[in-house]
């Protein structure tokens, strides 16, 4: 009777269910403690970056070396000038990465609104991600203001965007051109933040060449006709000089009823129509000379 009373006293016994758990099984349910940092681990926490660097003694040199490795090359010429008719935006449509032709139908005009137009020139990633956020910028600057937004403002917020992002490793040179209530706008925006405004622009490795046709051509008081084919006729000779610009030259026209694509012609269907004889040429007859 008396063994029969302790059976019974130990299975009614409240049990402890930690205590019978043995250490190991304890120590794999019971919340991790939190270690306390040290004042050196918070110091060099506060100091090192998020991110790993590379195990280089000479971090600077080593990220030269990169950027010359894996930026390659590119080229393109783009302008913009402003007449008594309107603004007139003029771009070429190769890619180019070094001396490899990528692309001879690339878009190098951002249609931002219809009023508000925008060049490519550098990366073309960047030049289409920035001015397409620029877009998105102005939309929302319509709809809180219940107006349109200026070319000015609009080249500023740009302007300001990729200012933040300056020695990042952006490669932009574009123009806003467009027009809003003071009349038509031209501005230069670059990746540096630099922010320009004037009358007559050139952008990329053919600019040069497009600058001496402008300069010959230029004036204030240009028909309509004669602004589209100036703007044409820039773009195909510093297709005809500059090895990573050519494809296609597009003309756009912006007056106060907005943007119009006017000409999309191809840069060897320009050889042939202002040479058609090939002798006509300046550089044939030096070279007969």
């Amino acid at each position: 009777q008396r063994q029969a009373v302790e059976l019974n006293r130990e299975i009614t016994k409240p049990t402890n269910v930690v205590d019978d758990m043995d250490d190991r099984t304890h120590a794999r349910l019971a919340p991790p403690r939190a270690k306390r940092k040290t004042s050196q681990e918070e110091a060099r926490k506060e100091r090192d970056p998020k991110f790993a660097l590379p195990a280089v003694e000479d971090l600077d040199a080593f990220q030269r070396q990169a950027v010359e490795l894996v930026k390659p090359s590119h080229g393109t010429t783009t302008l913009g000038f402003i007449f008594q008719g309107g603004v007139i935006v003029a771009v070429d449509s190769r890619a180019s990465q070094g001396s490899y032709v990528s692309s001879q139908t690339v878009k190098k005009v951002i249609e931002i609104n219809p009023y508000l137009l925008g060049t490519m020139a550098g990366g073309a990633a960047d030049c289409q991600f920035w001015q397409r956020n620029l877009g998105v910028q102005c939309k929302a600057y319509e709809l809180e203001h219940k107006r349109r937004i200026s070319v000015r403002a609009a080249s500023k917020l740009l302007a300001n965007t990729l200012y933040g992002y300056k020695g990042m490793g952006l490669s932009m040179g574009t123009m806003i051109a467009g027009w809003d209530t003071s009349g038509p706008g031209l501005y230069y925006v670059d990746s540096e933040g630099q922010r320009t405004k004037g009358k007559v622009f050139s952008v990329g490795s053919g600019s040069l060449y497009a600058y001496g046709v402008l300069d010959e051509g230029y004036r204030w008081d240009l028909t309509p006709e004669d602004a589209v084919e100036l703007g044409r006729r820039a773009i195909y000779h510093a297709t005809f000089r500059d090895a990573v610009s050519g494809g296609t030259v597009s003309v756009y026209h912006i007056t106060e009823q907005g943007w119009t694509k006017v000409r999309g012609d191809d840069s060897a269907d320009l050889h042939d129509l202002y040479y058609p004889n090939g002798t006509q040429h300046p550089t044939t007859v030096l070279q007969e000379a």
